[in-house]
């Protein structure tokens, strides 16, 4: 088992966008992105097939999707998605993100 305490990679980059890789394996992986307010994780997409998470562990601000749909993303909401729908998060207030990707890229 592995335990990892999210309160220690509370960490921000004033140009936008803190990666910690929080867990990497065969079977999946897990990352924490921390967002400055108005950062933006560009919408994207993988070409292969499975599933990602994106969870939101502090802050507020918008899932992303095709076609400029959006999605409010506040603390404890949870977005499930393909790894080939385009995917992407905008944050409105300094926003902690989880994301799990199975299998991993």
């Amino acid at each position: 088992m592995k335990r990892i305490e999210l309160a220690t990679t509370r960490e921000f980059n004033p140009l936008g966008m803190k990666a910690i890789v929080l867990h990497d394996s065969e079977h999946f992986k897990i990352l924490n992105f921390n967002l400055k307010a108005g950062a933006l994780f560009p919408i994207h997409s993988h070409d292969l097939d499975g599933q990602l998470s994106i969870l939101v562990i502090e802050g507020e601000g918008l899932f992303l999707a095709d076609n400029e749909a959006t999605m409010p993303a506040r603390t404890g909401d949870m977005l499930i998605a393909d790894i080939r729908e385009p995917h992407g998060v905008r944050a409105t207030t300094d926003m902690r993100i989880v994301v799990t990707i199975a299998p991993p890229i």
